[in-house]
């Protein structure tokens, strides 16, 4: 953690299916994939203990030289408002919360339990909740406008996700401005096939674009985003859909997917629209607007703006979009520089403004795994 450097980066994929693989890289940097059994999160776990430690891609001479591991867990409700140890009641705690993440949290769990099994109980276990950093949020942006007695019943309010994300490029954008993150206010704009914007205002987030769950917000890339209530039991009755029915469409076949009848790429959606398709130039256009929506929303909310940040798959390297977006923010004095905005991708951090803007932009990579070991590390340092 001294450079905080990467040394080795990988995933398992298809655990529990045929044709499980694993992908990581070697210390030379080359990429290395191969298929190897894996029934569940245990033996994945395994796996990764050998990958770690042997062939090409050992990085590690033992075990014992791990300290540490962290986990990210989409949901952590109203139960928790920061990074924690896991213990077993931490993991009864994600487990109370299922029921707002059932793809997600259980999920989680099995690779907690798993990794505890594979390096052993006396490696100490951290916790990282996507939604912690949004916990700040006030009533007036979290609560819904349903009857009260069902958010004292089951919790039903906005939680936010991307959380980290938010966190790590906030932080990023003061460090790269030379200022007090607790002097500033920052839009910032996860965008990637799930999209999502916060408005943080002097370090603490006051609002964030999704809600309970992923869905709600703006178009990405086959979610709906926000859609009238009405319109969805409207739907419900004239096509049929069950509740998995309508979540399975509104959440799989939905946004970029569902309007361009293309792809839920942008890359893929973009070459449609240079083609000629007027269903993907409107699928985009449609995104562009409601973000654009979101950014003036939130600048409102905060009453003023000093940098608005990109980061996540396409804002890091769409650069249209970009444009687009900034470019209809003239009003706040905000001038863009076209020649840093065709530059600035592949993984570049950068500013997007001129010297003479008055609201800042900038595109800032995002580093998810980073916020998560330096949690796990100062709370095992504390113990």
């Amino acid at each position: 953690m001294e450079g905080e450097s990467t040394i080795s980066k990988g995933v398992c994929e298809r655990i529990g299916l045929a044709g499980a693989v694993i992908s990581c890289s070697a210390p030379n940097g080359e990429k290395v994939s191969y298929e190897v059994p894996m029934e569940n999160h245990a033996q994945a776990f395994l796996e990764v203990q050998k990958a770690l430690t042997q062939g090409k891609t050992k990085v590690l001479d033992n075990l014992s030289e791990i300290a540490a591991v962290g986990h990210r867990v989409v949901q952590g409700g109203a139960l928790f408002k920061e990074s924690t140890l896991v213990t077993d009641e931490v993991i009864a705690g994600i487990d109370s919360l299922c029921d707002l993440a059932p793809l997600h949290n259980p999920a989680h769990i099995q690779g907690i339990l798993a990794s505890r099994e594979a390096f052993g109980e006396d490696v100490p276990e951290v916790v990282v909740f996507d939604n912690a950093f949004h916990s700040t949020m006030p009533p007036e942006a979290y609560l819904f406008g349903v009857p009260y007695e069902y958010y004292e019943k089951y919790q039903v309010r906005r939680y936010g996700f991307h959380g980290t994300s938010h966190r790590f490029v906030s932080a990023r954008c003061a460090e790269v401005m030379k200022k007090d993150i607790r002097d500033l206010k920052i839009v910032t704009c996860h965008l990637g096939n799930g999209s999502s914007i916060a408005a943080v205002k002097y370090g603490q987030v006051i609002d964030t674009s999704m809600g309970i769950t992923p869905l709600d917000g703006f178009v990405m890339g086959t979610r709906s985003g926000a859609v009238d209530p009405s319109a969805v039991t409207f739907l419900q009755e004239k096509e049929g859909w069950t509740p998995q029915e309508t979540s399975d469409i509104l959440n799989k076949k939905s946004g970029v997917l569902g309007i361009s009848g293309v792809s839920s790429d942008d890359r893929d959606v973009k070459a449609a629209e240079e083609a000629g398709s007027e269903r993907a130039a409107l699928a985009r256009r449609m995104q562009r607007y409601q973000i654009r929506k979101f950014i003036g929303s939130y600048i409102a909310a905060m009453d003023g703006v000093d940098a608005i940040v990109f980061t996540g798959g396409i804002g890091e390297n769409t650069t249209d979009l970009r444009a687009e977006i900034c470019q209809n923010l003239s009003f706040l004095g905000l001038e863009f520089d076209e020649k840093q905005n065709s530059v600035l991708i592949r993984g570049a951090e950068g500013e997007l403004s001129t010297a003479d803007s008055k609201v800042r932009v900038f595109v800032l990579p995002t580093n998810e795994e980073l916020v998560i070991a330096r949690d796990t590390k100062a709370i095992v340092q504390s113990l």
